[in-house]
């Protein structure tokens, strides 16, 4: 029997960085760009034959910025993942792509490799919260990207929007939700901005983010009191709006969920190729070097197939306990939560006999709940989610 396998392929490059971006990318010229494909190329061409016993039923395209990749690129990296891989005929087939680079051009040559998915960076409706992440569109360029999609044949379009931004309101945010919806997009990625070490955002923001986790009024960011009213209003308005929240940040119109990030939830194997990108196969995990340099150096015979031209690093196997850990807080991200009953095939034993004291404890507080053989996250459980996950530490 085949096993299922979901691909991860990194892209990493951008028009430019945005200031809370802690992603692996950065602005490239089009010989770099045109390198590191035929690198890619490579890595796919060594590692398929490991595969060959496996269905791939979702491949995702992330960066960076996916879409700043000229059609001919998209075009011959489909043509190898398709060549080489054994991808099912119905699997999920989603690129990253950012307003202001999506082309029509662009846009057919995606459909035509078999890209049946599109995700759009849109991020605010407000074009000076726009300019204060250092986004390089406008709301308008936004809409213009969408319609190409729209009219380029897309019809699984999924919208990324991000609340609790310098000087947002939840009048402003309330704007962002009302213009997406509007579009009628099957998919709603719905976060909330971490600042992030390493980032401008993170010089800047660091000490109004630290007053308001003390209750303090911060000078650029949303209040605690105007976050929360923000998380509220997502939920209320996009339930409202037919959407459906089946994940603590997704929401999707019935049958559109992502199958290719459910994958990640409930514990699938998945390979990324590219720069940095990790992979868990198995019970073990590693990702490739995150140094741009060092991945595009080659090593080895690839000619021969005996040294791999790719080395893993930080790899790292997955123990009983680290398994039972993960199935659980990722698991319970989604609303339908964990099955009892998956979990004893997977392990032997039951939830209550490895988790018994905390799940007590955790239904007392109200935070979850147990149903038809299923454990899942309250609406209270919800609002506190990281807290809740932290008690599934073994």
């Amino acid at each position: 029997m085949m096993r299922e396998l979901e691909l991860y392929i990194h892209i990493p490059f951008c028009i430019k960085k945005c200031l809370y971006c802690d992603f692996l990318s950065a602005p490239a010229g089009p010989s770099v760009r045109d390198r590191y494909m035929k690198r890619l190329s490579d890595e796919i061409c060594a590692y398929a034959p490991d595969f060959r016993n496996c269905r791939v039923s979702s491949i995702y395209i992330g960066g960076g910025t996916p879409s700043v990749l000229e059609p001919e690129q998209i075009e011959k990296l489909m043509d190898a993942l398709l060549g080489h891989f054994s991808v099912t005929e119905n699997a999920e087939i989603s690129i990253e792509c950012n307003p202001g680079t999506l082309t029509r051009k662009k846009a057919a040559a995606m459909r035509r490799s078999g890209i049946n998915r599109i995700s759009l960076g849109l991020q605010s409706a407000d074009d000076d919260e726009l300019n204060s992440l250092g986004r390089i569109h406008t709301f308008a360029e936004f809409e213009q990207s969408f319609a190409i999609a729209r009219e380029s044949g897309f019809s699984d379009i999924n919208v990324d929007i991000m609340s609790g931004l310098p000087g947002q309101s939840v009048k402003s945010w309330e704007k962002t939700l009302r213009s997406t919806a509007d579009l009628h997009p099957e998919h709603i990625s719905a976060y909330s901005l971490m600042i992030e070490e390493g980032t401008p955002f993170f010089s800047r923001f660091h000490e109004d983010e630290l007053a308001r986790e003390r209750g303090d009024r911060p000078a650029f960011l949303p209040s605690e009191e105007e976050d929360r009213l923000m998380y509220e209003l997502t939920g209320e308005f996009l339930t409202a709006c037919g959407y459906r929240r089946y994940e603590i940040s997704n929401y999707a119109l019935p049958g559109y969920e992502c199958r290719h990030n459910i994958g990640y939830w409930i514990g699938k194997e998945y390979l990324g190729l590219g720069v940095g990108a990790s992979s868990l196969i198995g019970n073990v995990r590693f990702r490739n070097t995150e140094i741009f340099e060092n991945y595009m150096m080659p090593s080895g015979n690839m000619a021969s197939g005996a040294i791999k031209p790719f080395v893993r690093h930080e790899e790292e196997r997955r123990g009983r306990k680290e398994e039972m850990e993960e199935f659980m807080f990722l698991g319970l991200r989604m609303t339908r939560g964990i099955s009892r009953q998956d979990f004893r095939e997977r392990f032997g034993v039951m939830p209550e006999d490895v988790y018994g004291d905390v799940l007590k404890g955790l239904e007392n507080e109200g935070l979850l709940s147990f149903s038809e053989g299923r454990i899942f996250l309250t609406q209270k459980g919800v609002d506190v989610s990281n807290m809740v996950f932290m008690r599934f530490l073994l």
